[in-house]
């Protein structure tokens, strides 16, 4: 299928003359209605929220908290467990410092898969508790009979990628969470790559946190969110301390607002959260579904091409139906970090490297890979110049 997304008009960037930008999985382009809106709140009625009681602040307040019901709606969870964060890396600390400091000890199990980003794995490091990792298996899919093992020891949390970020497997989540609720233990899930990609319901997955970033969903850069279980959230201590964040504070102790302002401490990312709640909007004007299947479509064509090109491997699950809209390859002929300055100068742009992903790199035996990504804004077209800009690596290196 084909969306009908004017690429130079709805994401300015794309305007530049040659450009094929395949590395949404890093950071997404921002759609134009999210620039519009934060420029609105710079230029019409920039104020502090939470605080004054004039019209521009209530504006302001009314804007930002606008945006919390939209993301809410939008992944299928509601505004009263919804936190803003400065991107899903943050919101997985605080769920770590938070809630894992008061439940998570030394001697503590965290479940972990093979898969996941570093932001998924060192926070609980940091916590110094017990690690075990869901092995990853050869095609690219979560190993469930040893998940069985390893929930067998009673973990008190399993944090788990919705979808990788390098071998693209969409992981079946409500499964993983529904084991793990049964063996008793807390689920975080790293919905990074997913909620972008596919439709997501916070509330049908049923995980107790479910963590995102705008930035990788046609949103603006510094603003993350956390979507968390409510009766979690209230008996959670804060994050950060500042203001608003606070019900009364004393000489030698304080307390504090319900969630989701207990979390919140200081001036927030307004424009940013304003700018998200513009972006999740026009993603849901296009529906989820559609931009499933536009993505699923994009990437089975660019899995046919890449597989015609001599030399070169693909990992994770052979079929686009299994994986999201990301493949992660390598040449035989060419280093990633070589083969992704070929195809920039040939104004392709992709992601080489470890893509924070080091134990997923070990489990693939290789130290970094070539990755391609493909937003709502790619075409079969884009693919054709991926695959002739391969060519061009492949005749330096020949």
């Amino acid at each position: 299928m084909s969306l009908a997304v004017p690429t130079s008009s709805e994401f300015p960037t794309l305007a530049r003359e040659g450009l094929v930008y395949l590395d949404t999985a890093a950071t997404s382009q921002t759609v134009r209605p999210a620039l519009e809106a934060m420029d609105r709140y710079y230029e019409t009625y920039r104020a502090s929220i939470h605080r004054g009681i004039y019209s521009i602040a209530t504006e302001a307040t009314d804007a930002y908290e606008l945006a919390r019901e939209r993301v809410a709606k939008f992944t299928g969870s509601t505004a009263r467990e919804t936190v803003f964060t400065k991107n899903a890396t943050e919101a997985i600390n605080l769920v770590a410092y938070s809630w894992g400091r008061a439940n998570v000890g030394p001697d503590d199990l965290v479940v972990l898969s093979q898969m996941e980003h570093h932001a998924n794995i060192v926070p609980w490091q940091l916590l110094g508790c017990k690690l075990a990792y869901i092995p990853m298996l050869d095609d690219g899919t979560l190993d469930l009979e040893a998940y069985d093992e390893l929930l067998a020891r009673s973990p008190k949390l399993v944090a788990v990628a919705h979808v990788s970020n390098v071998v693209g497997t969409i992981n079946p989540v409500a499964e993983i969470v529904s084991r793990a609720h049964a063996a008793g233990a807390v689920v975080l899930v790293d919905g990074a790559q997913a909620v972008p990609s596919l439709p997501v319901d916070v509330a049908e997955l049923d995980a107790d946190f479910y963590v995102w970033t705008g930035h990788k969903a046609y949103g603006p850069t510094g603003i993350g969110i956390l979507h968390g279980r409510r009766s979690l959230l209230e008996v959670m201590p804060p994050f950060l301390g500042g203001g608003h964040m606070i019900a009364r504070v004393g000489d030698f102790e304080s307390t504090y607002a319900e969630p989701p302002t207990r979390f919140e401490a200081g001036t927030m990312p307004i424009a940013e959260a304003i700018g998200l709640g513009e972006a999740v909007e026009w993603l849901a004007a296009i529906g989820m579904e559609n931009v499933r299947e536009h993505g699923r479509d994009v990437t089975a064509y660019a899995l046919e091409r890449l597989g015609e090109v001599p030399g070169l491997s693909i990992h994770g699950p052979a079929e686009a139906d299994g994986r999201g809209s990301l493949i992660s390859f390598a040449l035989e002929s060419a280093h990633p970090h070589d083969v992704a300055e070929i195809l920039g100068r040939e104004q392709v742009c992709v992601r080489a490297g470890h893509h924070c992903a080091q134990p997923l790199m070990r489990r693939l035996g290789v130290p970094a890979s070539t990755r391609a990504s493909f937003a709502v804004h790619a075409t079969r077209d884009d693919v054709d110049r991926l695959i002739d800009a391969l060519g061009t690596v492949q005749e330096i290196f020949a």
